[in-house]
């Protein structure tokens, strides 16, 4: 046993060292460990894939499938652009974004939160002039602190309490994380919304921000549908909304001719088409909410609530097939169900139809299809697709069927009435069903590489705790605390925890605490359920850098950060977690 043990010990210090490092992808680092340990005869081969088979793996799956349901509904854009507002004081600004951040990672993947929240916060910089440096951070830290809630909420309580349920027969419930996980989040927006910022260096600057997210402004078409004509709406009645999603709307087509000016008191018909003028996410925002359609959504099959609907962007070089032709010459609707929706030509106007427009070398297209059409297109084209310059096309109509489906699952769940894994399935087939998720995004919606990491790391902590690796850690941390009151243990069991998270993926954390977790509440002889729900706090406390979890990750390009700057508001974030963690998990779960 003790050559196993010595053996297992540098395995998992070479995956630790491989993942900090960082330059071969974890999920690689963690199979290749997976394949020695089974070499070695660490792992029985038998047993060498059957963390693909661990529920745990399935809840993570379809946790991500779900929230890309709940984001394509407009769900979440409908509740954030509500809340939002760039005219109130930073502070309080902060305050409503990290507990909007917050109250969505409870519900869907803390990732997805912050990539659908993000933009706004960056809109809202904008036109508060102000750095988005200022306000990223916070945002990233609360998504993180809210994913603490439940039990769907981040993958280290999803892995825990599959992990409780091996150990202690009962996994924990929906929302047995809640009362430890909202005093926490709680005082973690507190301290992010009144002191965090502070501690944040202000080098960014407004020209380095929109430099990072500027995108090209398009001139478009938006189609009038015959809702919009029956409510005898003129183009004035749509400025509002056009301003308020930064559009501006240059005329209005009808019958097919440009009509004089900017036709501001003409009563809108079906089939009229209003030109705009914005970038790819507000013209998208703008449609919504004005209840407009793309031009030529209604040639593609489902029209525009079709599911799996993107807007790309792609640049035209010389020589490429489009180069002073139009897309109806080349009859691009007709060939490949995609539709040229507007066209970027360095800050220029024009007064031609888009789709008659012909275009020159050096335009930006903006193609609407789905992602496989617009990629065949745009390579016949002859154009270059612009890499990260896709925009969902959201079916808003359908944001209460979304939530209504996610919330019987939850409630099913919550009940007893059917496991979490089976309730989440059901609730996949109904998006599928409503058109919600495409069949291909099921699969695009699922991030493999965590997947594989978890589903390989099982094995191999399952391993570290049979060769007795996870009794060996607890003995030091329980003797270290020899003669303090007990609950210095759960203190410096956190402390470790935290310490591991800061640069390991979270899931491999929780993987690796458990056991030892486990091993200290036995040789204390107190409640396990005290040390879990330790770990599962511990683990998705990562705040010192930004490749401790993903979140943190995505803000330092747009935030202007540099490694050193999260240690600045992280570390005395961890320290108020401890402070207010351990009491509270203390009150809840008592040793």
């Amino acid at each position: 046993m003790q050559a196993e043990l010595t053996q297992i010990f540098i395995l998992l210090g070479l995956v630790f060292a491989l993942l900090v490092w960082g330059r071969i992808r974890y999920d690689l680092v963690a199979f290749g460990a997976l394949i020695v340990a089974a070499t070695l005869g660490l792992v029985p081969t038998e047993d060498v894939f059957s963390g693909f088979g661990h529920s745990a793996v399935a809840i993570i799956a379809l946790v991500l499938i779900v929230s890309r349901g709940l984001s394509s509904s407009g769900a979440v854009e409908l509740i954030a652009s509500r809340l939002i507002d760039p005219d109130r004081p930073l502070p309080l600004h902060i305050a409503v974004v990290a507990a909007l951040a917050a109250g969505l990672s409870a519900i869907i993947n803390n990732v997805a939160a912050l990539a659908l929240l993000m933009p706004l916060d960056l809109e809202a910089a904008k036109k508060a002039k102000r750095a988005a440096g200022q306000t990223l951070m916070p945002l990233s830290f609360a998504t993180i602190l809210g994913g603490m809630i439940t039990l769907i909420g981040t993958p280290p309580n999803i892995v825990i309490s599959e992990y409780r349920q091996g150990v202690l027969g009962e996994p924990f419930g929906m929302f047995d994380f809640a009362p430890v996980g909202l005093a926490v989040a709680v005082a973690g927006i507190a301290f992010v919304s009144l002191v965090g910022w502070r501690l944040l260096p202000t080098r960014t600057s407004l020209q380095d921000t929109e430099k990072e997210v500027s995108k090209g402004r398009y001139i478009a078409e938006l189609r009038i549908g015959e809702h919009i004509a029956q409510e005898d709406m003129t183009v004035s009645d749509l400025s509002p909304k056009a301003n308020e999603a930064d559009v501006h709307i240059l005329g209005l087509i009808r019958l097919g001719k440009r009509m004089r000016g900017l036709a501001r008191r003409e009563i809108l018909r079906a089939g009229d088409f209003l030109v705009v003028e914005g970038d790819p996410k507000s013209i998208e925002t703008f449609m919504g909410q004005a209840g407009l359609e793309f031009a030529g959504s209604e040639k593609h099959e489902g029209g525009v609530v079709a599911p799996g609907l993107t807007l790309s962007e792609a640049i035209v070089p010389e020589g490429a097939r489009i180069v002073g032709r139009t897309a109806r010459s080349l009859r691009l609707l007709q060939k490949h169900s995609v539709t040229l929706l507007g066209v970027a030509r360095e800050g220029r106007s024009f007064r031609d139809r888009v789709r008659l427009l012909p275009i020159r070398a050096g335009d930006v297209l903006l193609l609407l299809g789905t992602p496989e059409r617009v990629a065949a297109a745009t390579e016949w084209l002859g154009g270059l697709s612009l890499e990260g310059r896709q925009t969902e096309v959201v079916q808003r109509s359908k944001a209460g069927l979304s939530i209504g489906v996610f919330l019987l699952a939850v409630a099913l769940a919550v009940f007893g009435l059917l496991p979490l894994s089976v309730a989440l399935g059901g609730a996949v087939i109904a998006y599928v069903a409503l058109d919600l998720v495409s069949a291909r995004e099921v699969y695009t919606s699922v991030e493999w590489k965590v997947i594989v990491l978890l589903a390989s790391l099982i094995p191999l902590a399952e391993a570290f705790e049979h060769f007795g690796g996870a009794d060996l850690i607890a003995r030091e941390i329980v003797s270290l605390s020899a003669g303090y009151p007990t609950w210095v243990s759960l203190v410096a069991l956190m402390v470790v925890t935290m310490t591991l998270s800061d640069f390991l993926n979270n899931v491999a954390t929780t993987l690796i605490a458990a056991p030892i977790s486990m091993s200290i509440a036995a040789a204390t002889d107190t409640n396990p359920d005290t040390y879990l729900m330790t770990v599962a706090v511990a683990a998705s406390c990562a705040f010192l850098t930004p490749i401790g979890h993903k979140n943190n990750t995505l803000i330092l390009g747009p935030g202007g950060y540099r490694f050193g700057d999260y240690w600045r508001m992280g570390l005395p974030l961890e320290i108020l977690v401890i402070c207010v963690a351990v009491p509270s998990i203390l009150f809840v779960w008592p040793l």
